[in-house]
């Protein structure tokens, strides 16, 4: 299975949006998409499903979209098409058809063996019970109960109709659909969205096993580490190919770059040396050839402007805090935080000036609501809170991305530094990409990118010593959370950080407060180290004795003892074919005269037969076995 387009473009409202893309699957690829918000990256997968046309691209080549094999190509769609009165369950077995039909003929062909056991009969229950094998079928109950149980849902939860559920459920269920269906290519546009820790690793690991080709947007760094082993980049609307995972692409271009403009320089100073004799001799008589010559190879050169500079414009500059607080920063004495009185957990701890305490845990445990009873904007359930003197804390909530104001952006810095002149809030705002007339733009016109760009100047313009950061990278893209990566890796104050994202928890926090189910743990650690230190979740077909179980459970049934010995009958049968089909071979070689007039050639064929009829004795043994068992 190939799909490969060459020298294709998207336009969009008749802007171009993707100007030349070369871009290729293959099989078992697992391949991420990367760039700048906005590059047009969905729009890249949506061409891949032929949602929108392509034409012919700005490069050299002719436009090309080949796909061999006739490949099937699973895609998650923004918006969740399903009956509603079907229930979960049912929704899941929609992606087990192919499944549930070869289960259903398998059934019907146990049936006719038992009436009749002829050997065609019995063949054809082995070949169906092969193909019900291949695709799962006595796994496949377990792959979705896990799934659900991992994505968050109760079991419970499989007979409720799906009109019950939140969008946001409803957008797990379609990727869980999707998943459990299987296609040959998997084309995920931020597939982390929506899930809980627990169900983001179920998810690595099982598109890290998966057998198909796999295409995945996203910004979760961490997270394409784990899978992706092709990186496409999509930059002024180009795509490159780069082997390797996120990290090793990160390096690679980096590289990339630097030896395109070492080899940009060098042919810059090549053609200067050149030209220069040119000039000196194109008008001597004597030499007029030679300066042609090397006129002609001042153009085999090239271009030696160089490579084009990366789009990499983010958010810059560095700040200390105005003043420091005293050594403990804040202190928590059996903090209990929750609503209307019931604590969702309890935190009893002293963060120290300079410490940089990541908050991680699943959708709904209480992370948001720690935060605002640190910062007083919801009442304790018990015990206190209280930061450090001198302290000064600057606290982004993610709910500043909701903001409709109809002020300008620089109306809004202003009016929270009304001491400043449009001068040096315009210089400011450029700090963090609002420049020319961006500043114009009001609040309410922004994207969610942008919103948090503006709360994070403002916070930091103000130089606290104590950041509160509640989701502070939603919204951005992988070079945004980079900038502001790097900015608190040298921030000499105290984070208290809330995050999903994995990578910037581990780049940038060196204790973790983490909601697991026996309440809040502190662990003195970052991210790296508490995964080793963490147990990961147990199936519960994977707990002791559970082996042990379905072992038991496995020859109960007199029925399903026959259908493992048919089973076994076919596979004994293709090996014993095989077997006889190489002997026949050896027979028919030792037959011709080239052959039988070599004795050390014959010797070598003897010996082999002789070790195939040792192989051959024991499975007509144990198929004779089964023959008479089965009747």
């Amino acid at each position: 299975m190939q799909i490969v387009i060459t020298n294709g473009s998207v336009e969009y409202d008749g802007e171009p949006v993707l100007t030349e893309i070369n871009f290729a699957i293959r099989d078992n690829e697992k391949i991420a998409v990367v760039g700048r918000n906005g590059c047009g990256k969905t729009t890249l997968l949506r061409a891949l499903t032929g949602e929108v046309d392509m034409l012919q691209g700005t490069g050299e080549s002719d436009f090309g979209f080949h796909k061999t094999g006739a490949p099937v190509l699973g895609c998650l769609k923004q918006n969740f098409e399903a009956d509603d009165s079907r229930t979960l369950e049912q929704e899941l077995l929609t992606a087990y058809s192919d499944l549930l039909e070869t289960e259903s003929a398998m059934n019907a062909a146990l049936e006719a063996v038992e009436r009749d056991g002829s050997e065609e009969n019995a063949r054809e229950y082995s070949r169906l019970h092969e193909r019900f094998e291949q695709l799962g079928g006595y796994t496949y109950v377990k792959e979705y109960k896990t799934a659900v149980k991992r994505f968050g849902f109760a079991e419970s939860d499989l007979s409720r109709p799906l009109r019950e559920f939140s969008g946001g459920q409803r957008t797990k269920i379609a990727l869980l659909r999707l998943l459990l269906s299987k296609p040959q290519v998997l084309l995920l546009d931020e597939p982390t969205n929506h899930l809980d820790l627990s169900a983001v690793e179920w998810l690595e690991d099982y598109l890290i096993k998966y057998r198909g080709s796999i295409v995945i947007v996203s910004h979760d760094r961490m997270f394409l580490d784990k899978i992706v082993n092709v990186v496409y980049e999509i930059e002024y609307g180009e795509t490159r190919r780069y082997t390797g995972n996120y990290t090793a692409f990160a390096a690679q271009k980096k590289e990339t770059y630097e030896r395109e403009l070492k080899d940009a320089l060098m042919r810059k100073k090549e053609i200067e040396r050149l030209s220069a004799l040119v000039d000196r001799f194109r008008y001597k008589a004597n030499k007029a050839k030679m300066a042609q010559s090397k006129l002609k190879y001042i153009e085999r050169l090239g271009d030696a402007s160089g490579p084009r500079a990366a789009d990499e414009a983010v958010f810059r500059g560095a700040f200390t805090p105005e003043r420091e607080t005293v050594e403990n920063a804040l202190v928590c004495e059996h903090l209990r935080f929750g609503y209307n009185g019931a604590a969702l957990g309890e935190l009893d701890t002293v963060v120290k000036r300079g410490e940089k305490l990541g908050i991680i845990g699943d959708n709904g445990c209480g992370k948001s609501t720690l935060v605002k009873t640190l910062m007083k904007i919801i009442p304790a359930v018990s015990g206190e809170s209280r930061f450090g003197l001198h302290a000064s804390v600057g606290y982004f909530d993610q709910t500043m991305t909701q903001s409709f104001s109809p002020l300008t952006v620089l109306e809004d810095f202003k009016a929270a530094f009304p001491a400043m002149n449009d001068g040096e809030a315009r210089t400011a705002l450029g700090a963090f990409r609002f420049s020319g007339e961006d500043v114009f733009k009001t609040v309410g016109e922004l994207s969610g990118g942008e919103k948090v760009r503006l709360a994070l100047c403002k916070i930091f313009r103000r130089r606290p010593n104590i950041l509160v950061l509640d989701e502070p990278t939603n919204h951005m893209d992988i070079l945004g959370r980079d900038a502001l990566e790097k900015l608190l890796e040298d921030y000499t104050g105290t984070v208290i950080a809330v995050s999903h994202d994995r990578y910037f928890i581990n780049r940038v926090c060196d204790r973790l407060a983490v909601f697991e189910k026996g309440g809040l743990k502190l662990y003195d650690c970052g991210y790296s180290e508490y995964e080793k230190l963490r147990p990961r979740e147990a199936d519960e077909d994977d707990a002791p004795g559970a082996s042990e179980k379905k072992e038991k459970k496995k020859y109960v049934s007199p029925l399903k003892e026959r259908d493992r010995k048919l089973h076994r009958i076919g596979v004994l049968e293709e090996k014993i074919a095989a077997v006889d089909a190489r002997l026949a071979e050896i027979e028919a070689l030792m037959a011709e005269p080239e052959v039988y007039s070599d004795y050390v050639r014959v010797a070598e064929l003897t010996e082999e037969k002789d070790a195939l009829a040792a192989k051959k004795a024991p499975l007509m043994d144990e198929w004779a076995s089964l023959i008479e068992d089965v009747g």
